[in-house]
């Protein structure tokens, strides 16, 4: 259920906080040639286990970033409506189990980015909705489809330079969230649906 804090601004702004990390990474990033995406996740290598928890605060030009700023910005905060704790743990949870089978299953390839929370973000919204069937959050689910929906074609191997597999862990890993973290029905609720 989505947290009747009347700080609702406060969960918003740890969202905002957190992408402007993202940007003053990608800024000294910038500065020095993108030298640091060799902290990002080469699969299988064990120097790169540490990428696990560097990923998505690496890019690999200021494009990539922009490109995930709106959708990092607007899912994120949705998620932070459910209050600063949800916001933490999901993102948490999404970082280190999308990480982890990225670098267990994923390409031979430096894997970074925030998209793999972006989309851990779109898995978590949806199917919070469905194991929550309430209202609020069956509407925000329906809004996250109607405006991101497109971006499950990200989770198809079409280019060769995208992270396909952080996109596709990042969904799994959110789903894997909203089972966990989704507001548990009482027994008069269950008996009502």
């Amino acid at each position: 259920m989505v947290a009747e804090s009347r700080d609702w601004l406060a969960n918003v702004r740890l969202v905002v906080a957190l992408l402007a990390l993202l940007w003053a990474i990608e800024g000294l990033n910038t500065l020095t040639g993108h030298a640091f995406n060799v902290f990002g996740i080469y699969p299988r290598r064990l120097e790169s286990l540490p990428g696990i928890l560097l990923w998505p605060f690496l890019h690999g030009h200021l494009h990539h970033l922009l490109m995930n700023t709106m959708p990092f910005l607007i899912l994120g905060s949705l998620v932070a409506l459910r209050g600063p704790w949800v916001f933490v743990k999901t993102s948490v949870l999404i970082l280190l189990l999308s990480g982890t089978c990225v670098w267990l299953f994923g390409r031979s390839a430096f894997h970074i980015g925030a998209s793999g929370l972006v989309f851990g973000y779109f898995g978590f919204l949806v199917a919070v909705g469905l194991y929550e069937r309430r209202i609020v959050s069956l509407a925000i689910a329906s809004v996250t489809l109607f405006y991101y929906g497109g971006m499950i074609f990200g989770v198809l191997p079409v280019n060769s330079f995208v992270s396909w597999e952080g996109h596709l862990f990042g969904l799994v890993a959110g789903i894997v969230a909203a089972r966990t973290f989704a507001a548990r029905r009482g027994p008069a609720e269950e008996s009502a649906s």
